[in-house]
């Protein structure tokens, strides 16, 4: 089937509840802004997803829930086809959510006061699960090379841990920067954390959307040590546009850390599936691979547009097409804008809503992240908004004078 034509659609989502468009006000203080943000497209999930929880409501009855067999298979069978990662049925644990899945594992795995290193500029809540529980963060921020890729330092790494790290808290593939990171990079880092005997919690929900020539790598599937120590957090939200059903599944192999975990889950009472985030996961996993190539090839074609257009309109910014997800991360630091201006800049002249830098850590100031998840129309007057914005704000520029 080809779904172009639905993603080509501008679909209304004012009134729809949607966090995207109608929190616009409570985000940003204003809704006169075209949405760009939050990790959600404005694309409908797949087709066999809706026509599953359609044939469901058709039954009437939305009792409690149970996750079956097929359920289970379905992830498992993902993993294999999708990531060639071959995982037992009994290592997922549901959770509602990563983020809840995040907060479950520092509290399971760590006591007030030890040591959790997280990889900056990162997605915000690594910073808050660590923060809220009474641990002590630990940044190891990321490093950019001469070309401006951005890659673990590693002798940073080393001189920040000692007996009181207790956890890593890894991006795989990294929001926002959109790394994927490679085998190298990772088994660099799994030596390190083998030695000091830390829990790698994984949050790899971008791990469907990689982009070719590069391959997303689970980080338990990369030795029998990393696999004994490690939680691996998954969902079909990202993949399949349906977060609003709050449905995770958390991969954790080592017998002894899953049953803590889920006995942690269990004290708060949240291991209860919904009956339509049941249904369209399993049907997501099972039939949603042509459409999530098609969306895939259609974001992509998105950031080289706006990459383009940057190129050729706004030298004042730059933006290097991800590895991984349909998130840009751009550079804005040439506009010489304070960090709470650029915001200002983009809200109230441009009339676009995007993720503030800075709320990605401070190594994140001068960016801002934009989404490109949705019809190229919208895309364009995005842009036009920005490319006309910043037209208005080189005339208030100094001239600069030449010398002949």
């Amino acid at each position: 089937m080809d779904y172009t034509s639905t993603f080509d659609r501008t679909i209304a989502r004012i009134g729809t509840s949607s966090e995207k468009w109608d929190a616009l006000r409570k985000h940003f203080g204003t809704d006169d802004v075209i949405p760009l943000w939050v990790a959600d497209m404005d694309f409908a999930a797949p087709l066999p997803v809706q026509e599953a929880i359609q044939q469901r409501m058709e039954h009437g009855v939305l009792g409690y829930t149970v996750r079956t067999n097929q359920y289970h298979q379905s992830i498992v069978n993902w993993m294999e086809r999708r990531h060639q990662w071959s995982i037992d049925q009994d290592w997922i644990v549901f959770t509602p959510g990563v983020v809840s899945a995040l907060n479950f594992a520092v509290e399971t795995y760590t006591e007030p006061g030890d040591k959790v290193i997280i990889q900056t500029p990162v997605y915000p809540p690594f910073y808050s699960v660590v923060k809220g529980h009474g641990r002590e963060l630990v940044e190891n921020p990321l490093i950019q090379d001469s070309n401006g890729d951005y890659l673990m330092d590693f002798e940073h790494l080393e001189s920040v841990l000692d007996e009181h790290v207790k956890m890593l808290i890894l991006c795989n593939p990294h929001n926002p920067i959109g790394r994927v990171w490679t085998r190298n990079e990772l088994e660099q880092l799994e030596r390190l954390c083998a030695k000091w005997n830390i829990i790698v919690v994984s949050d790899e929900i971008h791990g469907d959307l990689v982009h070719e020539p590069h391959s997303h790598i689970p980080y338990a599937s990369l030795s029998e040590s990393a696999r004994n120590r490690s939680i691996i957090c998954t969902a079909p939200s990202k993949t399949f546009n349906i977060a609003g059903l709050n449905t995770s599944n958390i991969i954790i192999p080592n017998e002894q850390l899953r049953n803590a975990f889920a006995l942690k889950i269990n004290q708060f009472g949240i291991g209860q599936i919904n009956v339509f985030g049941a249904v369209a996961t399993e049907a997501a996993y099972t039939h949603g691979q042509e459409w999530l190539q098609q969306c895939m090839e259609y974001t992509y074609r998105n950031m080289e547009y706006v990459q383009q257009y940057i190129a050729e309109h706004l030298p004042e910014l730059s933006v290097r097409l991800p590895e991984a997800t349909y998130l840009l991360w751009i550079d804005c630091s040439q506009l010489q804008m304070e960090q709470l201006e650029l915001v200002s800049f983009l809200l109230d002249q441009a009339k676009i809503a995007l993720n503030d830098g800075n709320a990605f850590g401070t190594t994140g100031q001068g960016y801002m992240r934009m989404n490109v998840a949705c019809s190229r129309s919208l895309l364009e007057e995005a842009m036009g908004r920005l490319h006309n914005a910043i037209k208005v704000w080189r005339t208030t520029q100094p001239v600069t004078a030449t010398v002949e």
